[in-house]
């Protein structure tokens, strides 16, 4: 655990690690090379879409792990505002506007799927505007929560239905640079 990030929160808000930074150094690993094997033959290019924000550190190790050309490009989606629940509503405040979407192929990154809805409409939303194809990353899953019938083309871990922060994860925009992924403990939310 690092001791200068956790400085910063008081380490003892997380009742438990889910994952260490060494985990999610393997399991980024493990997801870069799946991702080269779907794209290694395209003749299209790759384009990264982000979600802000915290999908941030995530996107951007992995993006140092693939060893395919590929552009960036971010999106900002929210359906949590300082709550700990999904609001059952997404809003999108920073948009993708390219013009040649039938002709790439985007791969977008998330930092959870728990009730699935973000990714679920946002998909939709850039397949109906043509992309050549549209893929999901995230790095965490949480399939007990899903309300919508959606399924992440890349996933690094399936988690238990606990509420999550650290590594771009927060609460009330707290804890996104701890250097694991840990499950707050509920008295700090309640």
């Amino acid at each position: 655990m690092n001791k200068k990030a956790c400085a910063f929160y008081d380490e003892r808000d997380c009742k438990q690690i889910l994952l260490s930074a060494e985990e999610i150094d393997r399991i980024t690993t493990r997801l870069a090379r799946a991702i080269e094997e779907t794209y290694k033959d395209s003749d299209r290019r790759l384009v990264m879409v982000v979600i802000l924000k915290g999908s941030m550190p995530f996107a951007a190790d992995l993006m140092k792990r693939l060893a395919l050309p590929l552009e960036l490009e971010f999106m900002k989606v929210s359906s949590y505002g300082a709550g700990t629940k999904t609001s059952g509503e997404i809003k999108i405040s920073l948009d993708l506007k390219r013009d040649d979407l039938q002709d790439i192929d985007l791969l977008v990154v998330e930092d959870i799927v728990d009730s699935g809805r973000t990714l679920f409409r946002l998909t939709q939303l850039l397949k109906n505007r043509n992309a050549h194809s549209v893929r999901t990353c995230t790095l965490l899953d949480k399939p007990s929560r899903r309300e919508v019938d959606f399924v992440p083309d890349f996933c690094g871990a399936t988690i238990p239905d606990e509420f999550v922060i650290g590594y771009g994860l927060d609460y009330d925009e707290k804890y996104r640079n701890l250097p694991f992924v840990g499950v707050l403990k509920p008295e700090i939310y309640s």
